[in-house]
């Protein structure tokens, strides 16, 4: 997934000190954006509050839209470094291709995972005979300095394993959550989990005391720590839970995406597609996506050009001082 702002900030994130040591209940709003042609999504991370949820470092939700007389998702090709995008689907369906030959079809409870690492391009489109519904969550992940490099990587995984009760269903889809553990490829302790609830339905979970926590409410509203949460907003969740209560207080069934992961405790430089240490590694990126070089071709893809670059904006950011420059 892109972010298609034109004027990106340059952002620095990760170390400890921004990081809630203690329980919490944080309520953050999205912010809509538009993306691609003709879809707006709701941009909760980063945000004025929180620039992370551990090695979390992007969360767009967009949908439900009924897209039965448009084209639905279009995104032509863009580039990535220094991150995993995790593409998860409620409804609707998603065709990914990208430069190293991959070519998937993304359904719901269908789990695309693009590690880009030094560098990798691809599009995402809904197929042209698609389902009349759209809505998904489009996450990223910062991959940490030993892997940041490595070569780029695509998993799609049609079955990931699950968790149930009578109040309950659960899909982990990253990471681990009560011993049931994903097959998608992670690089940071970390947990990323798709919870259905019934209606009135509740139930506790057991967490990773380390862990940093948030909950994405992607339909209905859900109860936690006895602060009701609404469809579209995440509350952040702060560290030290040994476990969480949820419970559905409206009547009718409810979901919402449970994430988390240890503190990310390196500083890191984000703009645009880009996730890197410094501003000198952005600009460089940049560059070469504009050039045509490092990315590769996205062969698959013959519906237009490729997304520009927008411009760099005049600061420059170090990843571990809290001095803004400016360029001369």
């Amino acid at each position: 997934m892109s972010n298609l702002d034109r004027t990106p900030p340059l952002t620095r994130c990760g170390g400890l000190a921004e990081v809630c040591a203690r329980p919490t209940v944080e309520i953050f709003a999205g912010r809509e954006v538009p993306l691609g042609e003709s879809t707006v999504v709701r941009r909760l991370l980063p945000n004025l509050g929180r620039r992370l949820v551990g090695p979390w470092c992007f969360i767009d939700h967009y949908g439900p839209d009924d897209i039965a007389a448009g084209p639905g998702m279009q995104v032509a090709p863009h580039p990535h470094i220094g991150l995993q995008t995790v593409s998860w689907l409620l409804d609707g369906e998603v065709h990914h291709m990208d430069s190293i030959g991959s070519d998937a079809l993304i359904r719901p409870g269908e789990l695309g995972v693009m590690t880009a690492g030094r560098g990798i391009a691809h599009s995402e489109q809904s197929p042209v005979l698609h389902p009349w519904l759209l809505h998904g969550v489009q996450l990223w992940v910062a991959l940490p300095e030993a892997h940041r490099r490595a070569d780029p990587a695509w998993q799609h995984l049609p079955e990931l394993p699950t968790l149930s009760n009578a109040d309950i269903e659960i899909t982990v889809f990253m990471g681990t959550l009560s011993d049931v553990s994903s097959p998608g490829a992670t690089f940071s302790p970390l947990v990323g989990a798709d919870i259905k609830l019934i209606a009135n339905g509740q139930d506790v979970f057991v967490l990773e005391p380390d862990f940093e926590y948030a909950v994405l409410v992607m339909d209905g509203a859900v109860e936690v720590d006895g602060v009701t949460v609404q469809v579209g907003a995440m509350a952040y969740l702060g560290c030290g839970r040994a476990s969480l209560f949820l419970r559905e207080p409206c009547g009718r069934s409810a979901r919402l995406m449970l994430l988390g992961g240890t503190p990310f405790e390196e500083q890191i430089v984000m703009w645009w597609n880009f996730v890197g240490r410094d501003t000198d590694e952005i600009a460089e990126a940049r560059e070469q996506w504009e050039a045509g070089s490092r990315f590769g071709t996205v062969s698959g893809y013959h519906d237009g050009p490729v997304i520009p670059a927008p411009p760099m904006p005049p600061g420059r950011l170090k990843p571990g001082g809290a001095v803004r420059e400016r360029k001369s």
